[in-house]
């Protein structure tokens, strides 16, 4: 009996010991490689033989480069595609890419526009499917932010996480992960930009620890760490409303001054600086955003690595 590859498709459908596992492979990994050049193999070079297939729908800088370089580390090989230039930008369905594409490579990761793109080529695909992105949700982010959370605050468990702005895919990945990991969560954002009622819900009746406000200040008094993202993401088409809307939800140092005095400051980038965040706050002592984008790396290996079996 075949079975059935392991997609990293979001947060929730994993279990706490799945994530823990991934977590602590993505800890490992980056020690061992101290002060290794970049592309150079990891010792065990695990995925000798593998390759992996990405596939762009939506322009990327840190989930292209982290996958390729995370695919090289391991010992793999990464194919680009531009979904534009593919089959796929001629009509061929999802789930027949998603076949051909299970014949030629031992694993998929799409950045996409509509999550249930993903979703259909996963159910078609006989190979590990990867969300690298939708508009619903960012798991891979996440496993990143978490992990370096930990490197600079210690275990997340406990933790007070404050999120304001957007309740967009990151957003949503956070309330995912609040379940798992069992740390508090604030949220605070415009009426009309607040995170999916259905999806709070679900996490509140799994026990998730979540708060959700238009209160910016009161959804970070005290907050062990501090996360924002862009007000105007990729396909948003009311930039003008969005701008308007989020300047209460600001990061600047009197924000930050509500947070804990050693909090620390995330943002998935690219930031609009002048916007959701200053410079004084993305270029400070508390921002952590430069490691965070490191970890992009170490996160999509261990992710990689559980998707292929090798966890």
């Amino acid at each position: 009996m075949t079975t059935a590859p392991r997609h990293f498709l979001d947060i929730s459908a994993l279990s706490r010991e799945e994530l823990r596992d991934i977590l602590d492979e993505a800890h490992a990994r980056k020690a061992a490689r101290a002060g290794w050049p970049k592309a150079k193999r990891d010792e065990d070079a695990p995925l000798d033989g593998y390759a992996l297939a990405m596939i762009f729908q939506k322009n990327s800088t840190r989930t292209r480069v982290s996958f390729e370089i995370g695919m090289r580390q391991l010992g793999g090989e990464a194919i680009i595609l531009d979904a534009a230039s593919t089959q796929l930008g001629r009509g061929e369905t999802i789930e027949d890419t998603a076949r051909v594409l299970s014949r030629m490579v031992d694993a998929v990761m799409i950045r996409a526009n509509a999550h249930q793109d993903v979703v259909d080529f996963a159910m078609a695909a006989s190979v590990p499917v990867i969300n690298g992105l939708t508009d619903l949700s960012h798991p891979c982010q996440i496993i990143a932010d978490l992990m370096t959370i930990e490197e600079w605050a210690g275990d997340i468990t406990g933790k007070t996480i404050a999120w304001l702005g957007d309740g967009n895919n990151v957003c949503a990945s956070f309330v995912h992960a609040a379940e798992k990991f069992d740390f508090s969560l604030r949220i605070a954002t415009p009426q009309a930009y607040a995170p999916r009622a259905q999806e709070i819900a679900a996490a509140k009746a799994a026990g998730a620890k979540i708060e959700t406000s238009f209160d910016a200040k009161a959804a970070i008094k005290g907050a062990d760490v501090v996360v924002t993202d862009t007000w105007v993401s990729m396909g948003d088409t009311d930039k003008d409303a969005r701008l308007a809307a989020f300047p209460p939800y600001a990061v600047d140092e009197a924000m930050m001054a509500h947070a804990a005095k050693d909090a620390v400051f995330l943002h998935c980038l690219p930031a609009h600086r002048g916007e959701e965040v200053t410079d004084t706050v993305m270029d400070g002592p508390q921002s952590a955003v430069w490691d965070e984008a490191e970890n992009r790396i170490h996160a999509q290996k261990a992710i990689l690595m559980w998707c292929l079996g090798k966890l």
